[in-house]
């Protein structure tokens, strides 16, 4: 029993960033052998999934960002407070914006996996917020991992503007140099001062995020399965053009041929490997599978 207890201790005795990538192994391979994950894989995701991962990530990193204000300032989590470098939220919202509208708010689904994540988030915000950098080391470290490589694949797949416009949420200006802000976001977490116990609850919390982004790919694939956004049946080939589509309406009709034929060519367009992404999306792993695998 001793000698178990010892072998716990020397184990737990490595730092925070190993221990997590070590106890999330497992449930990160389930996370990206989803249905929805493998459909990313193989390209059979189309723009119409898309818009449904962003928005589904607009909500879980508004909770996540709320939260993080709330414990800026709490040494349990200040060390890793980087708002300029990594915060999502205002990315995300351009590019709902593009792809939706102004109105955008009242267009996006927020599918009761998500609402289920975003309560979480909220609950270690407030009640056990030693466990928040559990949830923002899984997304935004993925995230950082996969964004330049599935912004291109993204850009080129869904043929969006040159410029950027839909792929706010993988360009993180704020970061010159990926991979040495992930060597010093690391250092940072390695420092963070927490006991045996504390660090076993942390590891078991990452675990937790994994599945909780599980939850929410196969609810995302069940809605697209079904034909729905935010409650209501959509038809394959309606996909709401995205934002420079709509602008060329201002200057005249668009004659038939070309309407039908750009609005079948963003229908039918389907994502690349962009699975190692949401979940990545970020750090998730955002594994050029989604930046969410990515660590």
């Amino acid at each position: 029993m001793e000698t178990s207890q010892t072998h716990s201790s020397e184990s737990m005795s490595k730092d925070l960033s190993e221990l997590m990538k070590e106890a999330t192994k497992e449930v990160h391979e389930q996370a990206e052998n989803t249905p929805f994950m493998k459909n990313f894989q193989k390209g059979q995701v189309s723009l119409h999934e898309f818009k449904l991962v962003t928005a589904s990530l607009y909500f879980i990193y508004s909770a996540l960002e709320e939260e993080i204000e709330r414990n800026k300032d709490n040494p349990v989590y200040a060390p890793v407070y980087f708002p300029v470098e990594l915060h999502r939220k205002a990315a995300l919202e351009k590019d709902l914006e593009y792809f939706y509208g102004h109105n955008w708010r009242e267009e996006i689904p927020c599918p009761e996996a998500t609402q289920k994540y975003v309560e979480r988030l909220h609950d270690v915000g407030k009640n056990h917020p030693e466990l928040l950098v559990a949830h923002a080391y899984t997304r935004y470290l993925g995230d950082l991992s996969g964004g330049q490589v599935l912004k291109k694949i993204a850009q080129k797949a869904l043929q969006l503007p040159s410029t950027g416009e839909g792929l706010a949420f993988f360009t993180f200006d704020g970061v010159s140099n990926a991979t040495k802000f992930k060597q010093l976001y690391r250092s940072r977490m390695n420092a963070l001062e927490m006991d045996l116990a504390t660090k076993k609850r942390v590891l078991e919390e990452a675990k937790k995020a994994f599945l909780l982004n599980i939850q929410v790919f196969e609810a995302l694939q069940e809605l697209v399965s079904k034909g729905q956004e935010n409650g209501h049946l959509v038809q394959p080939k309606a996909e709401l053009r995205t934002r420079n589509i709509n602008k060329s309406y201002e200057h005249g009709p668009v004659p038939e041929k070309e309407s039908e034929r750009t609005n079948r060519r963003h229908t039918d367009t389907v994502i690349t490997p962009l699975v190692r992404w949401i979940l990545a999306l970020s750090f998730l792993a955002t594994t050029v599978a989604v930046g969410l695998f990515a660590m």
